[in-house]
Formats: structure tokens, sequence, C-alpha cells
């Protein structure tokens, strides 16, 4: 657990150095994705120690162990980590400033994290080894020898219960998407945001309803701004088709009328409108999205995810050269997608925290699809393995057998990322609650999905591709 700790260290001060390098300006978007580069960084130790504890149960020495585990685990590792990258890539094609700060972070993470897990720390353990030390390992604590050995759970026999249950859940989310459809911000419909600044506290809903009647019939959203409760984002569409020269500032006044018996000192409209004057309170800061560039950005979020789930099913496909995996992956990639976005549309409007679906979120959903590619990839590897270790098997025997061999790695590593994520989700602050949100879900449903969406789908190709000479066996 040290030396997995000390390569965490390791990976922290390598990525840290080369940002450094680059004189980037650490940001609270690369914050998260530097967090999230650590969580994820886990998995190459957990997959390793996992291997090693299957050789040692196996009668194998600890020196004999180590290094075939090291091995066995080293394809799923590097299959696992390039998927994300290549999650990270499309982040950064796509994304803009906080979207790319958060892809350069967890790409530069990922990157040392495979170095310092699969390198680094097998220098140690040999070094070690050599000297006739560590030679009583056994990777197992008094809590987690017993958890999860040898699972039997019958998977495939319940593949047609998971895919229904599955298939409900994806039927309701898709009903709350065409229903209530997602509390959608400007960057996606157009419109205006304003920072205001006030002296005294003040809570979004009491801003709210001073402005839903002067902004009649558009969309209006309030967020509270940091932890003092006197900063509040306001968005609205409010005539955001008009093109006058004059629109602006008529939105503006319309805003002071509105936030009159908010502000103090009686201030005059030129002081309200005065990003540098913050007496009585202010306009600190505002942005405008205008219709066609909105247009843009939500086709650009789009072919971002769509191209994340190709390059990702492409990817499977020519690493195990079996669309089986492929076919199983893109469509619980899909699934992920959906349920998360149904999430979102029932959760929206009633949740205590904003769920605006912006460009911040669709990198919480490309992320989410990577993390969720890397248990599909943990698994398939396993089945490729057992495949071609055990011939004469039925895919039966060889589904259930590697879906729980690896039980044990996909519950540590969800348990130990999710830990991560609810770190940031009540530490991080308001401006990146919702995509920490995003990530617990699609953690979840990813996890979800590698168990009962993937692996039943790749087995019934497998399956069904190969009647007639796995039929036997199945039987």
């Amino acid at each position: 657990g040290m030396i997995a700790n000390g390569a965490l260290v390791l990976n922290l001060f390598f990525t840290l150095g080369i940002l450094a390098s680059f004189q980037a300006a650490l940001t609270m978007s690369g914050i998260a994705g530097l967090v999230l580069a650590l969580g994820m960084a886990v998995d190459a130790n957990v997959l390793i120690y996992e291997r090693i504890k299957e050789e040692l149960i196996a009668g194998k020495g600890i020196k004999k162990s180590l290094a075939d585990g090291y091995s066995n685990a080293f394809s799923a590792i590097f299959d696992a980590n390039l998927t994300s990258i290549i999650t990270g890539i499309i982040l950064f094609w796509f994304g803009t400033g906080p979207i790319r700060g958060f892809a350069t972070t967890l790409i530069i993470g990922i990157i040392c994290s495979f170095f310092t897990a699969v390198f680094l720390t097998r220098i140690v353990y040999e070094h070690f080894l050599a000297k006739d030390k560590f030679l009583n390992l056994t990777f197992t604590t008094p809590v987690s020898k017993n958890l999860l050995v040898n699972p039997t759970f019958k998977f495939v026999e319940n593949n047609k219960k998971a895919l229904t249950v599955t298939g409900v859940i994806i039927a309701i989310c898709i009903s709350a998407l065409a229903i209530r459809g997602l509390s959608q911000s400007i960057d996606f419909t157009g419109g205006r945001n304003f920072q205001v600044q006030f002296v005294s506290p003040v809570e979004p809903e009491e801003v709210r309803s001073l402005i839903a009647d002067k902004f009649e019939g558009a969309n209006v959203t309030i967020l509270a701004i940091g932890t003092d409760k006197r900063t509040v984002r306001i968005s609205t569409n409010y005539r955001i088709e008009e093109s006058s020269s004059t629109i602006d500032s008529e939105i503006e006044a319309y805003l002071y009328e509105s936030l009159k018996p908010l502000l103090t000192e009686e201030i005059p409209l030129e002081v309200f409108i005065d990003r540098e004057n913050r007496t009585g309170g202010s306009i600190i800061s505002s942005q405008k999205v205008g219709p066609s560039i909105a247009e843009d950005i939500k086709i650009a979020a789009f072919w971002a995810v769509v191209l994340a789930v190709i390059a990702i099913g492409l990817y499977i496909l020519m690493r195990f050269r079996n669309i089986a995996f492929s076919v199983g992956s893109v469509v619980a990639l899909i699934s992920d997608t959906l349920m998360i976005l149904g999430i979102y549309s029932l959760s929206w409007g009633w949740m205590p925290f904003s769920l605006e679906v912006d460009q911040t979120f669709i990198g919480a959903i490309l992320t989410a699809i990577g993390y969720s590619i890397n248990d599909k990839v943990v698994i398939f590897d396993r089945v490729r393995e057992y495949i071609n270790l055990y011939p004469k098997r039925g895919y039966k025997e060889l589904f259930n057998s590697s879906l729980n061999t690896t039980l044990s790695r996909t519950v540590n590593t969800s348990f130990s990322t999710l830990l991560v994520l609810l770190c940031i989700f009540i530490l991080g602050g308001d401006s990146i609650r919702s995509f920490s949100f995003a990530m617990i879900l699609g953690v979840i449903f990813g996890t979800f999905s590698s168990l009962f969406v993937a692996s039943p789908i790749a087995y019934l190709i497998l399956k069904k591709r190969d009647k007639g000479t796995r039929e036997v066996i199945e039987a």
C-alpha cells in the first residue's frame, strides 16, 4: 500500500513538474483533472496486485508471482490508459479553455501514472526482493483477505434479466429526455451570463423571484458562486434573438431595475454596470453567446461524444481483433451516456445544485466514457486470455470465470475512484459540482454496464458467431 502511495506522490510530482515546464496556470478544472487522474492511477496498482494475488494462490513463489503479475497486467493497463488518452485528446480538440485545462492535466496524469505504476513500483519491489526482503508479502489485509475470494456468481445465466432491466432503465431515461428535456445552459441555447456581486448575502431563490417577472417568457437560472453567498451568476436567453445596438444596455437596465431591492446605498445604473466600481453591488463580469454560436457549440459537443465512442470502438476492434468485444463496448458506452443524460433530465429543477448541461458537462460525459471503457478492457482482456488458455471450455464458463476473477478489481477500483469523486463533489465548490456529479453517475453506470451490458452482448455475439464449434461444449 505504501509503495502504491509513493507511486501516486511521484505521479503528482511529475505531473506538476510537466505543467510547470509549460508555464500552465492550474485552474479549478485543471485541479479536478489532476485529482481524477490520481484516482484512475489507482486502477493500475489494483490490477497488478490482483494479478500477483492470483499467482500466489496458484502456488508460485513471491518473486515469480511478482514478475508474472506485472507481465499479465500490462496489456490491460496499456489498453485502458490508451482509451482514456483518446478521450482526453478529443476533449482537448473540441473543448474550450476550462475543458482543455482539464484534458491536459488528465492526459499528463495518465501518462505519468503508467510510468510510475508499471515501472517504478516494479523496480522498488525487485530491489527489496533481491535483498531477500518483502518475501512474506501476501498483498492482502485482514479485511480484504476473504473479500470476494473465488466468487461464483452466475452472470451469464442472468443475461436476459440484466439486459431487460437495462432496457427498462434506458426507456425511462429516453422518455424523460423526450418529455422534460435538459436544463441547457447558454452554451447551447444562446443567451447572457451576468455575475453580480452584492454587499450583503443573498439567496438564489430571492434573486430569481425578483427577475422572473421582469424577464417574462425567458429562461432564467440563478447559481450561487463562492461560499460567502454574495455573488450569483444570472443566466437568461431573454431577447437573445434581437441584434439591436442598444439591446445589451437595455438588458442591463432591466437587470438593474429588477435587483434594486437588493442593492444598497441607492446606487445609480452607471455604478451598477461599472465592472470596476463595486460600491453597493454591481455586475462584475458578463458573457454573451449568440444563437448561431450556441448552435455551433451544440454540434461540436454532439460530435465530440460520437467520435469518442467511435474511436474507442475502433481501437477495441483493432486491439482485440473481435467484433463482439467492440460492439459490446460501444453499446455499453451508449447506455452509460443515455443513463447519465436521463438522470440529469429527471433531476434538474429540484436538486440543491445546478444541473445545467454545458460544455463542462460534455467534458464529464467524455471523461466518464473514458473511465467506463477501462472496466470493459480489463474484463475482455481476461476473456481473451481464457479463450486462448482453455480452448475446450464453452463461452458460458469462460465469461463467468472472467467476470468473477476480475470482480474484486472492478469493485476496488470503482470504490477508490468514487472516494476521489465524492471529495471533489463535496469540497470542490459549486463550479464543478455538476461535473463531479456526472462523473459519479459515470462510475456507477460504467461498472453496471461492464457486468450487465457489455459482457452479455459480447457473449451473445460470440455464441452466435461460433455456433457449431463451441455449441457442443456449451451444452
